[in-house]
């Protein structure tokens, strides 16, 4: 009977073991997901909609507000070998509806555009707010379904070579993989 004892003893203590160590492993990470995403942008300075690639972080800090950063090349479709290039960080409010996630954001950073024709290249601060629906495919992958921003670059200079400042605009799609 003793021997019954210790041989049920020692078969289920390890899985009791295991049971307790992975949820209090994982519980105490904000969560981050890292991400690619194409764009589409009406660039502001010409008239044209330039697109490109960029990359994206998500960090959940605080449960639905957490930080956004971002960079994005628009290298496509340019005209006169304009192009532009936006690197950006801030805040970012989400809320979780089953699956989808909408949420909105708001971004600053650099906003580099290259004028036409190589007449030079300039960095401008750029104001960002923005929104838009992440879908949660599975626990790791997110698609990002949408995405909205209409930047302000109040000191760039616009078309007609005036200080009136550049609103570029555009929609972006793409995923991400949560890493924790």
């Amino acid at each position: 009977m003793k021997r019954l004892m210790l041989i049920a003893v020692l078969a289920f203590f390890p899985a009791g073991l295991l049971g307790q160590a992975a949820p209090a492993v994982r519980s105490g990470l904000p969560a981050l997901t890292a991400g690619g995403y194409y764009s589409n942008f009406y660039s502001d300075y010409n008239p044209v909609h330039l697109s490109g690639a960029g990359v994206y972080v998500d960090w959940n800090l605080f449960g639905r507000l957490g930080v956004e950063g971002e960079a994005r090349w628009l290298r496509f479709n340019q005209l006169g070998g304009s192009y532009e290039d936006n690197y950006l960080v801030g805040p970012r409010y989400s809320r979780r509806f089953k699956n989808f996630v909408p949420y909105a954001k708001f971004l600053m950073g650099a906003g580099e555009l290259e004028f036409n024709s190589g007449y030079g290249h300039g960095g401008y601060l750029a104001l960002v707010p923005g929104g838009g629906v992440d879908y949660r495919l599975t626990r790791k992958v997110t698609i990002r379904l949408i995405d909205y921003e209409y930047q302000f670059w109040p000191s760039a200079l616009g078309g007609g070579f005036g200080s009136n400042g550049l609103t570029p605009h555009g929609f972006s799609f793409g995923a991400g993989y949560r890493i924790f």
